[in-house]
């Protein structure tokens, strides 16, 4: 297991959560990593990715109210949601690699693309 996500749960509309994502050695040398999420019934999309540099891209739901950041000496990124709604119940998946760059448009164009096993997310009163 490459990525290990972790900090999912039940919350209530307006609640806060802080998602994790713990990389391995092999992960580390990564630069585009995010977070995806899969609401039920839908595809997955984008939610936050982030480079090493700190450069970003938010989905434009979570703007203002969601925060990657990321640890790398940890080799962790982390995901802040704040002011929840019922429409934020997803399983969330973090993610290192192409995918994260491609929805950040830097390098690399190809190459390999490591996903965590999903955290469930469920926002409801």
């Amino acid at each position: 297991v490459q990525l290990q996500a972790s900090g999912g749960g039940l919350v209530q509309p307006g609640g806060s959560l802080r998602l994790s994502c713990a990389g391995s050695k092999k992960v580390s040398s990564i630069s585009a990593k995010g977070w995806y999420r899969q609401p039920p019934g839908k595809q997955r999309e984008l939610v936050a990715a982030m480079t090493r540099g700190g450069h970003t891209r938010y989905a434009d739901s979570v703007k203002g109210r969601f925060t990657v950041s990321r640890d790398n000496a940890k080799n962790t990124v982390y995901l802040q949601m704040d002011s929840l709604r019922p429409e934020d119940t997803a399983v969330y998946y973090c993610n290192a690699g192409l995918t994260s760059a491609r929805s950040l448009g830097v390098p690399p164009l190809n190459g390999p693309d490591y996903w965590g096993q999903g955290t469930l997310v469920t926002v409801s009163s």
